[in-house]
């Protein structure tokens, strides 16, 4: 333990939950840029009350820098870690720019996103229109499929920041309904999410932890 809690010393501090796409997206660029974390693995029904005190919004994930710096928004993480290490350029895409990639991930986050908690969660809003919420994210992925038949990802001919931010979102929204999902003409959407959930990068940031208490060490991420 004394080993462990050594090796950990003065690395950031992650914060993270295993199933949200929000950690998930941060964990991609953490685990691709190879900066080595702490990570915490936090239950949302009990939260630790170190998250609390670190992000009073106690929503994951939070990184807290070595400095006390706190980054409380995945995005945020991400571009962090890129401007770390970004051996394959997921801040400079082939085609398009930063700027365009920070705007497509916007409307996603501001326009997809509630739509696909309005499909997946919809005891959770009674009164939403199903209807319109499955039409907006219908829309949404119907350009992300348009978008990919170029060149199979969204800027260009290689994964960007876009594809690694948005990716856990289209996982989630594929397995409300597998079935459904796998009937829809979306070729290039597909084969563009099934790149992610086989490579070993994905495998490695899901891989499952106990859940953190504050008497113990944390686990080396990387």
């Amino acid at each position: 333990m004394a080993a462990q809690q050594e090796a950990l010393q003065g690395l950031p501090v992650l914060y993270s939950f295993r199933r949200c796409p929000y950690a998930m997206r941060a964990r991609l660029a953490l685990a691709y840029a190879g900066v080595a974390c702490q990570l915490r693995e936090v239950v949302l029904k009990d939260k630790p009350q170190a998250l609390l005190d670190a992000s009073p919004k106690a929503t994951v994930p939070v990184l807290v820098l070595a400095d006390g710096t706190v980054l409380e928004e995945s995005l945020e993480i991400m571009l962090w870690a890129l401007r770390q290490n970004d051996p394959d350029q997921w801040l400079s895409p082939t085609d398009g720019s930063l700027d365009e990639m920070l705007a497509l991930i916007a409307r996603h986050d501001s326009i997809f996103k509630p739509a696909l908690d309005r499909c997946k969660y919809p005891s959770r809003y009674p009164q939403a229109d199903a209807a319109a919420a499955a039409a907006t994210a219908h829309a949404f992925l119907d350009a992300l499929n348009q978008q990919l038949t170029a060149t199979g990802y969204l800027f260009g001919r290689d994964p960007s920041l876009a594809d690694m931010a948005i990716r856990p979102f289209v996982r989630q929204f594929a397995g409300i309904d597998e079935a459904a999902w796998q009937n829809h003409p979306w070729p290039h959407l597909q084969a563009w999410l099934l790149r992610l959930t086989d490579s070993a990068l994905f495998e490695q940031v899901m891989e499952k932890y106990p859940a953190w208490h504050p008497d113990e060490a944390g686990v080396l991420f990387r």
